[in-house]
């Protein structure tokens, strides 16, 4: 008797696990008691704290209740009918619709006891509901998956205001004449809402790529690219034409790569660029969205990652009235931010700041910056002869490139001038060596350089679910780790699951860098033409650290891990 009254105080599904032996009534007491109080349903408490396998919950909760089991394994997340029940209704009642037939709703539950969740989407919709039953954490999945996807399908943008936003392409030129094929507001909208979530996300370029089945959106967040959207297929062409029109290119042309820009003012006092450029591929044109935010360049020197003795280097270096300072690097490595970052420094009233670029990038009051255009004969090495017809006190060229330009920046340097410049290297010892094959001469090279600087970009780890790492005493000798440092070394790995505050384990970018001075025993050298190998010697010598010692240093300080130095420094 006390038995029976024991498991009636037992309700639903609760009851249903304690008769088949699934759970004790303690473990079930405890249960209902743990869900209640985290807010959750109990099906979910069991599930997530693995008490009781999902597929087992449903299996029997389907028999018990005489509500039909399905496997959402089976189904197509993109064509499910999220758009009757908007996402606050879906994650309260932890319920999805699946189909609909005539004026009934099929929707997918775990509980067959939620009878409160039918009855509020029954009101909603004005449509009967039928449940049906599914696994725990497939449900889970399921709900994240089709609310995701529905957040960049284009019949999901229509409450937002994305009609209004002022974009123009920063140029004076008219617009193409015919642009009504995509110009129609769903195309509009969807094109606004790709760029407004690639500057709320902090991306630093979109790339559009149409496959002959898919349709690909991708976004490069702190180097790294992820999908973003897949919208359908059969409008990739229109999305891309809308993109073309906006950046004012020729929407006909399709056979050639073109190039473009964007400006999208966000309000009064902040517009953020885009460069644009295409590129034909076998199924369509390629476009790839460059954002170009003037606010990276204004976040001061502090915040790149230098050690205190690289930026007091580097600052000296910038504040000597003449002489070169070279930045190198690969494409993406961060060398235009740590040039406009100096040059915000040297901006004043009193100085005559001019720059070339291939395009400027990064815009900025008060200094000339000039695009280079090479068809029109504007290359760097003439607006390099134009700048110094112009007085100037500071220069800045995006890329040194060929002899000409290497030979007018190497002698602006020497008669008078501070010159900022780019070049793509592997290491700061390789930039010498590179000048030499140019056909610079060595005294021409120590009697124009003040600093060489290489540069990496590495992901920094999130502050929030960063674990210690535990490796074999090999891993850390290997990674060029001394002796005498493993005892006490405490470095972080990324949690690959990542948190509410990062991506997979990585939040926002650091600083790599190989500061080299040239100092008297490094021109004695370059003089008698040494190599890069004996440059990078006598620079450890010196006490200069290169890249993967700087990285290391980093991962000591906890602020990236191991793997993610071998990923940016490996050779």
């Amino acid at each position: 008797m006390s038995t029976s009254a024991n498991e009636l105080q037992f309700s639903g599904l609760a009851r249903c696990l304690v008769s088949e032996g699934l759970l004790t009534k303690e473990a079930a007491q405890q249960a209902l008691a743990a869900s209640a109080e985290q807010k959750i349903s109990l099906i979910s408490y069991l599930v997530n704290h693995d008490k009781i396998d999902s597929r087992i919950i449903a299996s029997i909760a389907s028999q018990e209740f005489g509500v039909p089991f399905f496997d959402l394994d089976a189904i197509d997340i993109s064509a499910l009918p999220t758009k009757l029940l908007d996402e606050k209704l879906i994650r309260q009642h932890h319920a999805l619709p699946l189909f609909k037939r005539g004026n009934r709703l099929f929707v997918a539950t775990s509980d067959p006891t939620n009878f409160q969740a039918l009855d509020e989407i029954k009101f909603h919709t004005r449509l009967n509901t039928e449940n049906i039953l599914v696994e725990e954490d497939k449900l889970s999945k399921a709900i994240d998956a089709a609310l995701e996807a529905a957040e960049t399908a284009m019949t999901d943008l229509l409450d937002e205001d994305l009609d209004n936003i002022d974009i123009s392409s920063g140029e004076e030129e008219k617009p193409p004449e015919d642009t009504s094929d995509v110009d129609d507001a769903p195309i509009v909208r969807f094109v606004n809402k790709i760029l407004l979530d690639a500057i709320k996300k902090g991306v630093s370029d979109i790339h559009l790529e149409p496959f002959e089945k898919k349709f690909r959106i991708r976004y490069r967040s702190d180097g790294i690219l992820y999908e973003a959207a897949s919208p359908p297929v059969n409008i990739s062409n229109r999305i891309i034409s809308r993109i073309k029109v906006m950046s004012r290119m020729d929407i006909a042309e399709r056979r050639v790569p073109q190039d473009g820009r964007i400006k999208m003012q966000l309000s009064k006092n902040r517009a953020i660029d885009f460069r644009v450029n295409t590129c034909p591929t076998l199924y369509g044109e390629k476009v790839v969205l460059r954002i170009l935010d003037p606010t990276s360049a204004q976040m001061g020197i502090e915040k790149l990652g230098f050690e205190p003795e690289q930026q007091e280097l580097f600052l000296s270096a910038i504040h000597k009235p003449y002489g070169m300072v070279l930045v190198t690097g690969p494409t993406g490595s961060g060398k235009t931010v740590s040039l406009y970052t100096g040059l915000n420094i040297l901006n004043s009233m009193e100085r005559n700041i001019s720059t070339a670029e291939d395009p400027v990038e990064i815009t900025v009051e008060g200094i000339n910056q000039v695009n280079v255009n090479p068809k029109a004969g504007l290359t760097f090495a003439e607006a390099l002869k134009a700048f110094l017809r112009q007085d100037p006190d500071i220069i800045m060229v995006g890329e040194i490139r060929d002899l000409e330009t290497a030979s007018i920046a190497v002698k602006a340097a020497q008669t008078g001038h501070l010159v900022l410049s780019t070049l793509h290297t592997n290491d700061a010892p390789q930039t010498i060596n590179r000048l030499m094959q140019m056909g610079i001469e060595p005294f021409n090279i120590v009697s124009a350089i003040n600093l060489v600087m290489a540069q990496r970009l590495a992901r920094r780890l999130c502050e929030h679910c960063k674990k210690p790492a535990d490796y074999p005493e090999k891993i850390y000798l290997d990674a060029g780790f001394k002796a005498d440092e493993i005892d006490n070394l405490e470095i972080f790995i990324a949690n690959d699951d990542g948190c509410e505050h990062c991506t997979r384990g990585y939040k926002g970018r650091v600083g790599i860098y190989q500061v080299m001075t040239i100092s008297e025993n490094m021109r004695a050298l370059i003089l008698k033409g040494g190599n890069a190998m004996e440059l990078a010697e006598l620079s450890l010598s010196e006490g200069i650290n290169d890249l993967r010692l700087s990285g290391l240093l980093k991962v000591k300080q906890g602020i990236t891990s191991l793997e993610e130095i071998d990923r940016v420094t490996k050779e």
